[in-house]
């Protein structure tokens, strides 16, 4: 296929996310540049300065560059069914990358996401099958158990001033112990209703899972609540300046327990996807999803410092390492190369958001 004809399909599938990230995150910048006939002006260099700023502006043009570049190298790159299967690949990192990104918008960090996914798969799994438990009791059950995890995250980091790197690093490590207390073995042979969002649905000819589109909505609300409501603004607040949001009346310690808490029902929630796409329970799964989850918040434009980011730019961010993934084996590349760009794009990336806090200051 010619390269102009995959561009123009690029610019297609792509043009949808161009539009509602105008709209939602990009404040009109498109706009602003159509109104800008002289860049030479203090104005346009100063509009052209905010946009390069912006944390989602970066991560769109690398994951356009990249499914440019990819598609000139396999024709079965720019197919509607590869598509799928890279968003497939991006459910469940993407979901952690969720409660990840609220988690760092607060300054703060989370190592422990993928060891409590895999032991809230297990209840899931384990009950439902072998203990004879209702399903969908069995996934709330193991969404509410990843939850108190966040919850005992947040108390010790609130209650007690420990720093969030130690207090999830020893969380990773009791979420691993107690996963392995509680079996060594999978779980396979599950109810239907634990494997439905793994289940897909035609989209013209291509195959769409069910999963993905809950992925695709959980993002979307995420996104409503930071940019549209008061404890949205609170968070960024936090993440900004905790003493500062603390003497303007923000209860400081009720944000990083909401935060942290929400953030492990979302662990919960990416436990529910993954046993549906892998159609069982596997107590040695999530073993490197934290740091995939954090370098999609990573890749996606959200500081580590905290305060400025955009879930959307985590979604942006997860797709970004799905593509590589996908692109690579395409072109048959051996994963450990793979594993190597992600490193390298990472490394990018907080490079990036360091030379931006220092032209910010």
């Amino acid at each position: 296929m010619p390269l102009s004809i995959r561009l123009y399909f690029l610019m297609k599938y792509m043009s949808g996310w161009f539009a509602t990230l105008n709209r939602c995150t990009f404040g009109g910048f498109f706009r602003m540049l159509a109104k800008t006939k002289n860049t030479s002006s203090p104005r346009a260099s100063l509009d052209l300065r905010a946009l390069l700023l912006t944390p989602t502006v970066g991560p769109l043009i690398a994951l356009m560059l990249a499914c440019l570049f990819f598609s000139t190298q396999s024709d079965r790159f720019f197919s509607g069914q590869n598509f799928s299967l890279i968003v497939q690949q991006t459910v469940v990192v993407g979901a952690l990358a969720i409660g990840q990104t609220i988690v760092i918008l607060t300054g703060g960090i989370d190592l422990s996401n993928g060891f409590i996914m895999a032991f809230a798969s297990m209840i899931m799994t384990k009950t439902a099958v072998d203990n004879g438990v209702n399903p969908v009791i069995a996934i709330v059950l193991g969404i509410t158990i990843a939850g108190l995890f966040g919850l005992a995250n947040g108390l010790l980091i609130t209650r007690f001033k420990l720093p969030p790197f130690i207090v999830t690093l020893g969380m990773l490590n009791i979420a691993f112990a107690v996963t392995r207390l509680y079996t060594i073995k999978s779980v396979n042979n599950l109810p239907d209703v634990q494997t439905f969002l793994g289940e897909t649905f035609k989209l013209g000819e291509t195959s769409v899972t069910y999963g993905s589109i809950v992925m695709f909505v959980l993002f979307a609300i995420v996104w409503f609540v930071l940019r549209e409501t008061a404890i949205g603004r609170h968070i960024y607040a936090v993440g900004d300046n905790p003493e500062a949001a603390r003497l303007s009346g923000i209860s400081v310690e009720r944000i990083l327990l909401i935060v942290y808490t929400t953030a492990g029902v979302f662990y919960g929630i990416a436990a529910v996807l993954l046993i549906a796409r892998t159609a069982s329970g596997d107590p040695q799964a999530g073993q490197s999803s934290n740091l995939e989850s954090i370098t999609a918040v990573v890749l996606g434009g959200t500081s580590l410092f905290g305060g400025r980011g955009n879930v959307l730019g985590s979604l942006i961010g997860a797709l970004i390492v799905s593509v590589f993934r996908n692109g690579l084996q395409l072109m048959r590349v051996d994963s450990l190369y793979q594993v190597l760009i992600t490193g390298i794009l990472v490394i990018l990336a907080v490079a990036v958001d360091q030379f931006s806090q220092r032209v910010k200051s």
